[in-house]
């Protein structure tokens, strides 16, 4: 039975609470849409729902239909206040609750907040930083800080101060988190919440103190044709595909008529074949990696938030199940009733070596 249930209205945010979920030691489920039941043997559960409030609620009561204590709205970490604020809104009702803390900081992947501030590593993040005043904009409930000051003293002093704050009228409240044990003791004193608002750091938070004891994550499987599909104009991907350049063999799609035919005499299962396309053409990879699947590829890494985004509404796996980390925020997924595992790489993640060191190559 899951005791934690997630709703996530964007792919990468959506993997990436899951993997810290199971980074944590959480059995962890991802479903793609409305799921038809909850996994038996998972601990926690992530919807992946479409942009509209409905579905939200939707995915929410499935949740707790199947034993879910605690909701988290999963955000990025930049908040797009536009899209979670109305569904915050509604869930907040839906849950009967006064009040719920947001803080979808991760400090030590580079993210933090500081008096309601949200910083991308030492520099202020692009737009309103004030996270209060952008939350403010985009709910219909008063939104107030808890503040650094309070979230050092640790869990005791954060729970009273979120008592308080929902006796003054305040709905929501922006939570301060420079590192990130703020963000476990957030978990902490959060624990009888019905709601939070937060992303991959919470749910690192969260899987502290839900999993004591940790569970074996899924592995890849060692055997089986493997294959990167690429399109981003991120500096990281660009250098991943780089280095893979000198150990596999790299197609160029928009130089190849049929990217999965040239790859089929290729494939192998020591080291993946890469194939590369312009950011601009990211959405014809789903018709590749369909056609790849068919041809017998069992470990499937995309990398592109666009890319990632097509290949997974082209393959329409319903369940997917997360993995042990192969790099930070990154692991395997294995797709259920079936021999497919993807890794689902947003382009600026992971170490130079992904590309081959995620099929065990280079």
């Amino acid at each position: 039975m899951a005791r934690l249930g997630a709703i996530a209205q964007n792919l990468a945010a959506a993997v990436a609470f899951g993997t810290s979920l199971a980074a944590g030691g959480l059995s962890t489920a991802l479903a793609i849409g409305l799921p038809e039941g909850v996994p038996p043997d998972a601990d926690a559960v992530v919807v992946l729902t479409g942009p509209g409030v409905a579905e939200g609620l939707a995915a929410c009561d499935a949740l707790l239909a199947g034993g879910a204590r605690q909701i988290v709205q999963v955000v990025g970490a930049d908040l797009d206040a536009a899209a979670a604020g109305p569904l915050a809104d509604a869930l907040l009702r839906r849950l009967q609750v006064s009040f719920a803390p947001v803080s979808p900081a991760f400090p030590s992947r580079g993210s933090s907040l500081y008096l309601g501030h949200l910083f991308l590593g030492t520099v202020p993040a692009p737009g309103e930083p004030n996270l209060v005043r952008r939350l403010t904009t985009a709910t219909d409930e008063p939104v107030g800080l808890l503040s650094f000051r309070t979230v050092a003293e640790g869990a005791g002093a954060i729970r009273a101060e979120m008592s308080r704050m929902a006796e003054w009228g305040r709905r929501f409240a922006i939570v301060d988190a420079v590192t990130d044990e703020h963000l476990r003791a957030l978990a902490e004193a959060a624990a009888a919440q019905a709601l939070l608002v937060g992303g991959a750091g919470l749910a690192a938070g969260l899987a502290s103190m839900l999993a004591p004891i940790a569970r074996p994550a899924v592995q890849p499987p060692e055997q089986g044709a493997c294959v990167v599909l690429a399109a981003s104009s991120a500096r990281e991907t660009l250098s991943q595909i780089g280095l893979a350049r000198l150990y596999a063999p790299v197609l160029d799609l928009a130089a190849t008529e049929d990217a999965a035919a040239a790859a089929a005499p290729l494939l192998s299962q020591e080291r993946p074949v890469v194939i590369v396309a312009p950011p601009g053409s990211a959405a014809t990879l789903g018709a590749v990696a369909q056609a790849l699947v068919a041809a017998g590829v069992q470990r499937l890494m995309v990398a592109g938030e666009t890319a990632c985004e097509a290949v997974v509404a082209t393959l329409a796996p319903r369940m997917l199940h997360m993995g042990a980390e192969t790099d930070a925020g990154l692991a395997w997924c294995r797709v259920e009733d079936g021999p497919l595992h993807l890794m689902l790489k947003p382009g600026q993640s992971g170490g130079r070596d992904i590309m081959l060191r995620a099929f065990g190559a280079g």
